[in-house]
């Protein structure tokens, strides 16, 4: 049973499934599914297509060069049968695919790896250069400051002032993702700031089963 490939997405196209489209000239076109046969009889290009094999290959986002796409590849040749032959095709087919799904997930975490550290270091420096937009105080900052003037009897935009040229003095930059910066003041009129973790957030999250990931996987065919 020969499983054809989609001459517009690149999925396969089983048997019995799917449309044929047969051009004057002769050649035929296999596709799985009315989506594939209509973009192509609308002449849109592949390549530019982001739900497609063809674009995702062109973005580097699959593997192209590796040694177990090889097998893939249609052998028009006949073979007469032989039952020993078959059974070691079929162990060597299921190794492939095993070896083939490994390294994708390693070229996955590959190409992604970085990513979380990028977007908190864009969204931190976006933070800093809009920093005028955010709210001076919290809520509940601004109800301590006043509940701490009633009680000294001092003016309570003086030590809202005062709090903020603390925060000006310390030139330090608001936190994203792991972590939370916020200010507190104290009874005796200073001001501290206080940094709190959240749990479960961070990059250790991967899979710790491609860790003994050989390259050099040994493969015999015949």
């Amino acid at each position: 049973m020969r499983i054809d490939t989609c001459f517009f997405c690149g999925r396969p196209a089983w048997p019995s499934k799917g449309i044929t489209f047969c051009r004057n000239d002769g050649k035929s076109f296999r596709f799985c599914r009315s989506k594939c046969h209509k973009n192509f009889k609308m002449k849109r290009n592949p390549r530019k297509l982001k739900w497609t094999k063809a674009y995702r290959k062109n973005a580097g986002k699959e593997m192209v060069v590796d040694s177990t796409l090889q097998f893939a590849a249609k052998r028009n040749v006949p073979v007469r049968y032989n039952r020993d032959l078959v059974q070691r095709t079929v162990k060597a087919m299921e190794r492939i695919s095993e070896i083939r799904a490994r390294r994708e997930r390693v070229f996955y975490k590959k190409r992604l790896a970085g990513k979380r550290a990028r977007e908190i270091a864009s969204a931190r420096k976006l933070v800093a250069n809009n920093e005028h937009l955010l709210p001076r105080l919290r809520g509940s900052e601004k109800r301590r400051i006043a509940e701490l003037a009633a009680e000294q009897g001092v003016d309570v935009a003086e030590l809202e002032e005062k709090t903020l040229a603390g925060v000006r003095a310390s030139k330090k930059t608001k936190a994203f993702g792991g972590e939370t910066r916020r200010l507190r003041v104290r009874t005796d009129g200073g001001v501290e700031e206080v940094t709190e973790q959240f749990e479960g957030v961070g990059e250790g999250d991967e899979d710790q089963d491609d860790d003994d990931f050989d390259d050099d996987d040994g493969m015999e065919t015949d």
